[in-house]
């Protein structure tokens, strides 16, 4: 009502006796606290901790997993989601490795446009991040131990035409936009990091955060910038096979 938005400008302002004495009153009123008893509340804080982990555990067990498991190809063996269940859209195909850590608040997207559906391959105890997505395209590899930290963007497909009027036009991106990527065993992408199709990162590789890699990057180094570029290699000696199982054909 612009009547009270008045009177809060009018309090805001300040300019008469009794819009101070409101304006003290009402900053009085905001701050308002009790008295923080330690003996008292610090065994409260504890209690509502517990209280909130259990809880928290309890939905984890028998609702969030199960049901993020009904979506998978396969149940993955000890799966841990946390945070919530994990935001899945479009028509992907998902199969996690054992002992991976997923945050509820990934979200995970295949392109609709596809001529066959999506694949999204997450090897064994991988860690995905908070806010992070992963926009598949065709496929995306994801390899064993590989580290994503929050908000990583794995851009498989853009989801718009580059022309205007097939933007405007609601027509959806074309098969050149469109690419695999392939994080191989062992890879950390640091907070922010951006991934765009048809990258293929090398075993071992950390990318720093806010980087945005946009061609292959080498075994074994640190990657950052925009685009990303090698810093120095890791001196990493690693006479391991290449990725097996899920490698992606070239």
């Amino acid at each position: 009502m612009p009547g009270i938005h008045q009177l809060r400008q009018w309090v805001k302002a300040r300019n008469h006796p009794l819009a101070r004495s409101l304006y003290r009153i009402v900053q009085a009123l905001r701050t308002a606290e009790l008295p923080m008893v330690r003996p008292i509340h610090r065994p409260l804080y504890e209690l509502s901790r517990l209280i909130a982990g259990v809880v928290s555990h309890s939905v984890r067990v028998l609702w969030w997993t199960p049901l993020f498991q009904s979506r998978l190809v396969r149940p993955a063996s000890r799966l841990f989601l946390y945070g919530g269940m994990p935001q899945v859209l479009g028509p992907v195909s998902i199969s996690v490795g054992a002992g991976s850590r997923i945050s509820g608040q990934t979200t995970f997207t295949g392109r609709t446009a596809a001529p066959r559906s999506p694949s999204l391959d997450i090897g064994s105890n991988v860690d995905i991040g908070w806010q992070t997505t992963i926009a598949v395209g065709r496929r995306i590899v994801i390899g064993d131990h590989v580290r994503l930290a929050g908000r990583n963007f794995l851009a498989g497909y853009p989801g718009h035409p580059l022309d205007p009027d097939d933007r405007a036009a609601g027509l959806p991106e074309t098969e050149d936009q469109v690419g695999d990527i392939v994080l191989e065993d062992g890879v950390w992408l640091a907070t922010g990091v951006t991934v765009t199709a048809g990258v293929r990162i090398g075993r071992g590789t950390v990318v720093a955060a806010g980087s945005v890699v946009t061609r292959d990057l080498p075994p074994g180094v640190l990657a950052g910038g925009m685009p990303a570029r090698v810093i120095r290699s890791l001196g990493v000696t690693d006479t391991a096979e290449p990725m097996g199982a899920r490698e992606i054909a070239a």
